[in-house]
């Protein structure tokens, strides 16, 4: 109980900061708004306040939208390496049962061989040369 009730004052405290820090943003855009109006007219300075913050959220909008497809990749490498982990993890959990089975240490090793065998023949087959993007990446 007394953690809860740290992390809620915690929390009052931050949203009452938060509050403060924002009418402090606020005053200091209508301090320059008013310096600004004063120097070049109300309705320059309307104009140019209007423009900046357009230009500012329009920014906002174009750096989100350029980290949106590092954010994709860095999920799918994440979820990869995960299921490569939950592979492997089952694998290892199997492995004694296989082992003790019937088949034995066949069991594994055939399975593993094939593998092995297909992709050397894989490696040194040669590709198709009547496909004209058989060489290109995909």
């Amino acid at each position: 109980m007394a953690a809860v009730r740290r992390a809620r004052t915690a929390a009052i405290v931050y949203a009452l900061a938060a509050l403060a820090v924002l009418c402090g943003v606020g005053f200091l855009i209508g301090a320059a708004y008013v310096w600004v109006a004063g120097r070049y007219g109300p309705i320059t300075a309307c104009l140019a306040f209007g423009a900046g913050f357009l230009v500012i959220a329009g920014l906002l909008l174009l750096i989100h939208k350029l980290s949106a497809g590092a954010r994709t990749r860095r999920g799918a490498r994440r979820r990869n390496a995960d299921m490569k982990a939950i592979g492997m993890t089952a694998a290892l959990a199997v492995l004694p049962t296989l082992l003790k089975g019937k088949g034995g240490l066949g069991t594994i090793l055939g399975p593993a061989i094939a593998l092995a065998a297909y992709a050397i023949y894989r490696e040194n087959t040669k590709p198709d040369t009547d496909d004209p993007d058989a060489g290109e990446a995909k």
